[in-house]
């Protein structure tokens, strides 16, 4: 970590900067761009303080794609860059207002124009030293906005960092009384931020250590310390994060269902013959989807994430036979689910799996080919593909509108997985001329 190269900033928010400039104000980059810059990266979000007023800016900025958000901390959206006033004494800028702010490593601020660096609370030895330190009085900044104890574990993994001991001992004593107070919406931005990461299983277990998990997502917190039976060699609790690990960062919602697909067996669990099962695990969701609720996912979103949970244990093995495929990918296809995000779980589910050997590049391709096989012969993988309609099939039967249309269309799909050339119009209507609708 060196010198702060001003070449790092967005063309804009630099130009926003030499606007403020020309008219007599101060403005800097602050937070977490400058952490970023720090680190030598070019930081994706960039967060401009002034001390100009917000009816100073909407003046500067008129002829600009321009406005202004926020209730209790206004602030300006300037070709989107956020530009934010500053709250406190404008006499110590920005000193004043870097110390409202959360952590140390997010207290500092950089002004391009004149080349000066502010670090008031010595965030760049803290961030050399890979510490997580709230400012000040951790208790008062934590009941200022409790989000920041998750904001905390984020950048503790984010960093590869630790946290100090005052700052993980504040956050235990507020998980349970706080967290709760912090709209879904906001939990939900943070744990998605963190699906980004190398390994967020480090900020699951900071989250379970903390307190927070059994406040944040139940379903997985509970499942800490679960024996994972006689198939595996690892607890449920790190089964799952382990899954999550190896999957995309660049799939945040394939990699959260990775993370909790294994929630139900906490319901599931039982006892055969002296032995752990978890029969059904899949479909024991019912915990799950409250959390999902609780954080505010979007009904694509929830619905996305619970049929991967519920379609992970399908079957698809080296004896997998074409009909088993076709019935597979009916199923995935029922869900609106792609073969591709299936598979990628069912991959990193067995790589997870302490007690056998992951899949060979082999084993993959094998998969593979079986699925891309049959996707070839163009098979009906829906009743709605099949090749005649719900109106044909009434005109055949003498049926009028209802669900006796809809049972003979399912029946006839059933026929065409477990044969796909028996999909042709005439094939079709002689086994409905054949049916007994008495």
């Amino acid at each position: 970590m060196g010198k702060l190269n001003a070449r790092l900033i967005p063309e804009p928010a630099y130009n926003i900067l030499r606007v403020l400039h020309d008219n007599g104000y101060a403005g800097v980059v602050a937070g977490g761009a400058v952490r970023d810059m720090h680190m030598g990266k070019v930081p994706k979000d960039v967060d401009i303080l002034t001390n100009a007023s917000i009816p100073a800016l909407e003046a500067l900025f008129a002829g600009r794609k321009i406005r202004t958000v926020g209730k209790s901390f206004p602030v300006c959206l300037i070709n989107n860059i956020e530009v934010a006033a500053c709250r406190a004494n404008t006499k110590n800028f920005p000193e004043s207002d870097l110390g409202m702010r959360d952590f140390t490593i997010n207290a500092m601020a950089y002004d391009p124009l004149e080349d000066v660096f502010h670090d008031p609370f010595n965030g760049i030895k803290d961030l050399e030293n890979r510490v997580i330190r709230f400012i000040r009085d951790p208790d008062a900044r934590i009941v200022e906005d409790p989000v920041r104890m998750i904001r905390g574990c984020r950048f503790a993994a984010l960093l590869n960092a630790r946290m100090t001991d005052s700052a993980h001992t504040a956050i235990q004593h507020h998980a349970k009384s706080l967290i709760n107070q912090v709209p879904g919406e906001r939990i939900r931005k943070e744990l998605i931020k963190a699906m980004a990461m190398k390994t967020p299983s480090f900020f699951f277990t900071l989250l379970h250590t903390t307190g927070l998990l059994s406040e944040v997502l139940p379903c997985l917190d509970r499942c800490y310390g679960l024996e994972g039976g006689p198939f595996h060699g690892e607890t449920v609790f790190d089964h799952c994060l382990l899954v999550g690990d190896a999957l995309p960062a660049r799939q945040p919602l394939l990699r959260l269902a990775g993370y909790l697909h294994d929630t139900g067996k906490k319901d599931a669990r039982g006892i055969k013959q002296d032995r752990i099962t978890f029969h059904g695990h899949e479909t024991h969701t019912r915990t799950l989807e409250a959390d999902l609720d609780r954080l505010r996912f979007s009904s694509a979103r929830k619905a996305y994430i619970l049929s991967l949970i519920r379609c992970h244990m399908r079957p698809l093995a080296q004896k997998t036979g074409p009909k088993s495929v076709r019935r597979l990918l009916a199923v995935l296809a029922a869900n609106r689910l792609d073969f591709q995000d299936f598979m990628r779980l069912r991959i990193a589910d067995k790589k997870a799996n302490l007690a056998k050997s992951p899949y060979t590049l082999s084993d993959i391709r094998d998969r593979v080919k079986k699925v891309t096989d049959e996707v070839a012969r163009q098979t009906a993988l829906h009743p709605d593909d099949l090749a005649v309609t719900g109106h044909e099939i009434m005109e055949i039967s003498g049926l009028k509108p209802g669900p006796k249309v809809g049972w003979i269309k399912q029946q006839l799909f059933e026929q065409v997985l477990g044969d796909p050339d028996l999909n042709t119009k005439e094939r079709l209507a002689q086994m409905v001329a054949a049916m007994d609708l008495g």
